[in-house]
């Protein structure tokens, strides 16, 4: 061994500079190539960002955790786009910060659920599961119909997507709070998924 080897081995603080330096290195040899692919910064035909109502229930989606079973990611394996649909693609996930890639199955891939079932079907599933799915382990989640969207609040999310990128005209932005009153949770996350993978699926 020589004497550099053994040195870097025996140091703790010396090795931690190189495991960081190397990461660092990793790192940005597979990021930055991203930044600059057309693939993965345009959206794919057919996706546009996210309307007021359908946007709200994506917050409800990700704050209520949902993606902890439900992932919407179809991997290019014959066993998922035969179940689900064509396989996903970058440019789906343009608008979507953050993005809800993955491969968890908990619960069953949710990328072409949009059109599937009924505004009526989700709204049972949602209230309680196992009404319509009976070895269902997903909780209930009935008390979304108690929850209003509020407005003002997607308002100012559009705005700051807007900011960011996402090309919604200032009519959109202006009509946000109209196009969502009256309507709560449940109306939001069941406008949400039904939105989901029209753009690949065919439909």
């Amino acid at each position: 061994m020589s004497s550099g080897h053994k040195k870097l081995e025996t140091n703790i603080s010396l090795m931690a500079v190189f495991i960081i330096i190397a990461i660092s290195l990793g790192g940005l040899v597979e990021i930055v190539p991203l930044i600059f692919m057309d693939q993965v910064r345009k959206p794919a035909e057919g996706v546009v960002p996210y309307p007021a109502l359908e946007l709200a229930g994506r917050d409800v989606f990700v704050h209520e955790g949902c993606y902890n079973c439900h992932s919407q990611m179809i991997r290019p394996f014959r066993s998922e786009t035969e179940r689900y649909g064509p396989y996903s693609v970058a440019g789906e996930s343009v608008y979507d910060r953050p993005f809800q890639w993955g491969s968890k199955r908990t619960g069953p891939d949710l990328a072409r659920v949009g059109g599937r079932y009924s505004d009526e079907w989700h709204y049972i599933h949602l209230t309680n599961p196992r009404d319509v799915v009976p070895e269902s382990n997903m909780p209930n989640y009935g008390w979304l119909k108690e929850r209003m969207v509020d407005g003002e609040i997607v308002q100012k999310k559009m705005r700051a997507l807007n900011s960011l990128g996402d090309p919604y005209s200032e009519e959109d932005i202006a009509a946000a709070p109209s196009v969502v009153e009256g309507k709560n949770e449940m109306d939001a996350v069941i406008a949400y998924l039904q939105s989901l993978g029209h753009a690949r699926s065919g439909r």
